[in-house]
């Protein structure tokens, strides 16, 4: 792991790893076989490397789901989701002629009993340990997670959906095992909307099952509540951070390139196809991904000097200026426009009085679809909402009559599309940021950033955010340090004493958003803001999912299905 991830997720899931499945298995001497679904393979990979597990004894990584040479004198680990499929797959290694010599199983979450009670029935003799580590979520960064659930937003946000509550109840048991893997009993509080009730159910959901969960404690004490929050918003809170042109260099990336599970491809000199992997064992990368394009093509040559000269770095590593190369070429013009209409004034601070003049230049130039849809929505979000006249003239404009499900279907997520012009809905107030120092181009600042900054000043409105439980009064996420202590704490240090601020967005997080808990983190110093959802968001994948809604009901994609993914 890179250094500044130490006390990530990513470090801590390794951690409980150990301590849970690998700690049991160093009682005996003997080299054994570990055996993954498809999501606990994810989990495994996003924090470790084959050689942190065979310096564990682990000599071999096979899939549930194949079919596998019995080697019937080793032992195997068998970590995986508590679903009916898995415990199938599990009772069949053993049922007729056992495939290894005895079973340590590892539940990623709860195993309902029907499911526990067929596989003690089938093969109880060869199971040595059947345990739940509660670890049912994706640690995709230092502080971002994920549900691994794309499909979620289907199930909530789609008018035909049918397993919407099942989707919601799942989440809330994820979210609960993020919490457990923290050590945290949060109070839970939620964006009362009056249009959407999803922040509350999920609230509530989650915050009975931390009840539960934490008076079923292996210790048999119940647990009080920990210096933690966990604030629970709707995706349509903020419609604008997860489709503007951002050009911070994560956030541009993933928006302009196809970047897929991590993994930039793309040609050598030599016109041979190379792949590098964008993540925090990459310090380039960790050091590069929130900084501006500006910043980025100024200090690549200077680092990428560095470090080929303190260790004999791979040509991998030269792709981040491969990548940054690539970006410049985004014409600049389109930018500063859907900046003005996202920010409501120019570059000099005037207020943009006519929005539709902002937008006319880029729905007249030859943009690709896409780009023009996320204006013409920056444009009706700038004025929450237009005319069913209005907004059928931009459709003719965009040339996606047949396609206006990509604007009208934001009105499932709460986001008003239409309104009479008698009609003026109150925007939230945000922060004065006037005095931060920003570039031209990059003037919007995410509405969750404002959310993080006041939840650890203790200023959220609580008629806006009410508490579904409590959390300690005392509760204010400076977790200040006393200036009599001897030694000064690193800032490391104090995110592992300080409080932690956990924020989950139902229907997906955008690159901008992940940015800001770090923001906010390194602001704050002693108040560590971890920030997830059921998936991460491109503005395309988000646009594409919006035009879905009015699809007819998908195939469900939760924690049962999912192994199949």
């Amino acid at each position: 792991m890179a250094a500044g991830s130490d006390h990530g997720l990513k470090s801590l899931v390794w951690k409980r790893i150990k301590e849970t499945i690998i700690a049991d298995c160093r009682k005996s001497e003997v080299w054994k076989i570990l055996i993954l679904d498809p999501f606990t393979a994810k989990i495994l990979s996003s924090c470790c490397k084959m050689s942190d597990l065979m310096s564990e004894k682990i000599t071999i990584v096979e899939d549930l789901y194949k079919s596998r040479e019995p080697v019937p004198e080793m032992k195997a680990i068998y970590f995986m989701s508590p679903t009916a499929k898995c415990v199938e797959a599990f009772i069949s290694d053993f049922k007729t002629k056992p495939k290894y010599k005895a079973a340590y199983v590892y539940f990623t979450d709860y195993c309902p009993d029907d499911l526990f009670t067929k596989m003690k029935l089938n093969c109880a003799k060869y199971i040595r340990v059947c345990k739940e580590i509660n670890m049912s979520f994706m640690p995709q960064e230092a502080q971002v997670f994920t549900c691994d659930n794309p499909g979620a937003f289907q199930s909530i946000y789609s008018p035909k959906s049918q397993d919407k509550k099942k989707t919601l109840e799942t989440l809330a048991d994820q979210l609960v095992t993020l919490c457990a893997t923290l050590d945290e009993y949060p109070g839970v509080r939620y964006k009362k909307d009056s249009n959407m009730e999803n922040a509350k159910t999920l609230a509530e959901l989650v915050d009975n099952k931390l009840a539960r969960h934490y008076e079923l404690d292996d210790g048999g004490k119940k647990k009080g509540k920990t210096q933690a929050q966990l604030l629970i918003v709707e995706r349509g809170f903020d419609p604008v951070s997860p489709i503007l042109h951002e050009l911070t260099y994560q956030a541009m990336s993933y928006d302009l390139i196809d970047i897929q599970n991590d993994t930039y491809k793309y040609k050598s000199k030599d016109g041979s196809e190379k792949q590098a992997l964008l993540n925090e064992d990459d310090m380039l990368w960790v050091k590069l991904r929130h900084k501006h394009l500006a910043e980025v093509s100024e200090q690549i040559p200077k680092m990428v000097k560095e470090i080929s000269a303190s260790k004999k770095q791979p040509d991998g590593k030269i792709t981040i200026s491969n990548l940054a190369q690539l970006m410049k070429k985004m014409p600049s013009f389109r930018k500063q426009l859907t900046e003005d209409l996202a920010v409501g004034s120019d570059v000099d601070g005037v207020k943009v009085k006519d929005p539709m003049r902002t937008l006319l230049p880029v729905l007249l130039h030859p943009y690709s679809k896409h780009d023009k849809v996320r204006a013409v929505l920056l444009y009706i979000f700038s004025l929450n909402g237009t005319t069913d006249e209005n907004l059928n003239k931009l459709i003719q404009h965009v040339k996606i009559e047949e396609e206006r499900e990509f604007i009208l279907n934001w009105k499932e997520l709460g986001v008003p599309i239409i309104t009479s012009p008698s009609f003026f809905s109150r925007k939230p107030s945000r922060r004065d940021r006037s005095q931060e120092q920003t570039y031209n181009l990059s003037r919007w600042t995410p509405y969750i950033k404002d959310v993080m900054e006041d939840a650890v000043e203790n200023k959220l409105d609580t008629k806006e955010w009410p508490h579904q439980s409590e959390c300690p009064a005392a509760w204010n996420g400076s977790g200040a340090v006393s200036a009599r202590q001897k030694h000064k704490a690193s800032a490391q240090d104090e995110r592992r004493t300080g409080s932690r601020l956990i924020i989950f967005v139902i229907g997906g997080i955008s690159y901008s958003e992940m940015r800001s808990a770090y923001e906010v983190t390194h602001a704050v110093k002693s108040c560590q803001v971890i920030i997830g959802s059921s998936h991460i968001l491109t503005p395309t994948s988000l646009l594409d999912d919006i035009k879905a809604l009015s699809n007819g009901p998908m195939e469900t994609f939760t924690i049962e299905e999912r192994s199949n993914a």
